[in-house]
């Protein structure tokens, strides 16, 4: 017997970013086991929609059968309480919380309270919630009142990967993958690399340049205020082939994220064997090993130079690091194992 779901998400579900990617594969995954899943596109804008943006949502969402469970990725969900409300009368719904739109870096304190006060308010017309991690999870249940036995922990998959061979020759490479918004602490790198540029090394960031314009403008003029073009190549969102090269040419991985609901590309570095240098926020010392990285405290340049001098200076600390990274990427789940644990609470709803 099929069983059917619809599974919501905002925008083109082809948005280079983490999170569309655990949508993507979930509902591969999904499909792979019976389930027929309808692909609701919800619009554009969110977190911060249009009335007519919230129009279009509801118009979309209301044409979902009734009886069907429906699953709604975080970011247009949490900012849709009144929609889910009316949803609930006649769909069991079933929230994808990535991480709390609250946790975004860079909001004002008004902004965050709209976000935490909608996203709570969504939340209690749910049947179900899943998040990435053990930490959201914690969040989910302690601020947002999800009790935690309706709450699944359904961490991304990870693909078997060749391990990266590295530079080989030149300079050590450095890695840095992520959607450039201000919580991902891009400009925490640039200022932290500024002050070791008397040292050997050369970086590459790939991630979309479109979700947030001026954090892409910070980025390129503080590369340029301290004299880093030479260095630091900024090349945007890059196809999967070209991510998969950029992986298997690095010598490490860097991102000093201000928060992190999981942070695949932490887990994408563990599976190609690279060292990991990040921050203890959120989720990331969940997902990386203490043996596998060198982890400091979020925003702050200092340290996270330490750690990039240590490394960069010391091959034999690489090698140990990236021997650890490769062994815990063997212990990460697949996402055929994500997917059956996803199934697995949306047959709950049913």
């Amino acid at each position: 017997m099929v069983k059917h779901a619809a599974f919501a998400v905002p925008g083109s579900l082809q948005t280079p970013t983490g999170g569309y990617a655990y949508d993507r594969r979930i509902i591969g995954e999904l499909e792979r086991l019976g389930w027929h899943i309808e692909l609701v596109d919800v619009g554009d804008g969110f977190p911060w929609p249009t009335e007519a943006a919230l129009a279009t949502a509801r118009a979309r969402l209301s044409k979902v059968p009734s009886g069907w469970p429906i699953a709604i990725d975080g970011l247009a969900f949490g900012v849709l309480p009144e929609v889910a409300s009316e949803l609930a009368t006649h769909n069991p719904l079933l929230a994808l919380v990535h991480h709390p739109l609250a946790l975004e870096w860079g909001l004002s304190a008004d902004q965050a309270d709209i976000l935490r006060r909608s996203e709570r308010a969504a939340l209690a017309s749910t049947q179900g919630v899943v998040v990435t991690s053990p930490t959201t999870a914690r969040i989910v249940a302690a601020d947002y009142g999800v009790p935690l036995s309706r709450i699944t922990v359904a961490r991304p998959g990870n693909d078997t990967v060749r391990r990266a061979r590295g530079s080989q020759v030149g300079p050590p490479h450095l890695l840095s993958v992520g959607a450039v918004v201000p919580r991902k602490g891009f400009d925490v790198l640039v200022t932290a690399l500024a002050t070791i540029s008397s040292l050997p090394w050369r970086l590459t960031i790939a991630g979309d340049l479109t979700r947030d314009d001026a954090a892409a403008a910070r980025l390129h003029s503080e590369i340029a205020r301290h004299g880093l073009n030479d260095r630091i190549a900024v090349l945007g969102a890059v196809s999967s082939e070209q991510l998969a090269r950029l992986y298997d040419a690095a010598d490490l991985f860097v991102l000093p994220s201000y928060f992190e609901g999981y942070g695949m590309a932490y887990s994408e570095a563990l599976a190609h064997g690279l060292p990991v240098i990040g921050t203890t926020a959120g989720a990331v010392a969940e997902t990386v090993p203490q043996e596998a990285s060198l982890l400091v405290a979020a925003g702050d340049p200092v340290a996270l130079a330490a750690a990039l001098r240590r490394i960069i200076t010391d091959s034999s600390l690489r090698q140990r690091l990236a021997e650890a990274a490769f062994s815990a990427s063997r212990q990460l789940p697949t996402w055929p194992q994500s997917g059956l644990i996803f199934a697995g609470a949306l047959e709950k709803l049913t």
